[in-house]
């Protein structure tokens, strides 16, 4: 299963030691891209953290999230979303049951 995390900054986090937490998110992000978990990611105009995974359940997701040195330092959270494969195509061709045929 596939899902989006986007990274959401907890009010009021203190952000003192910064510097060395992010190596340490940096790490621990690698390594789960290495593991194919995480399949890419990015940041938004406001650097935010989006990231796409990979996992079986999304409680699977909520544990590798919440193992994130940022989310274990309470500096961040991330918003989940399950994503599913488009179906919107068939409204172009009619009932589900009709065969596309390009």
């Amino acid at each position: 299963m596939k899902f989006l995390a986007i990274e959401n900054e907890v009010p009021n986090a203190d952000w003192s030691d910064a510097q060395t937490i992010l190596r340490q998110e940096a790490e621990h992000v690698y390594e789960l891209y290495s593991k194919g978990i995480v399949r890419e990611i990015y940041f938004t105009e406001k650097h935010e953290a989006v990231l796409i995974l990979e996992a079986n359940s999304s409680d699977e997701i909520r544990q590798i999230l919440a193992d994130f040195p940022l989310v274990r330092h309470r500096l961040i959270r991330f918003d989940l979303k399950e994503l599913t494969p488009y179906t919107g195509f068939e409204r172009l061709f009619g009932s589900q049951s009709e065969t596309l045929h390009m």
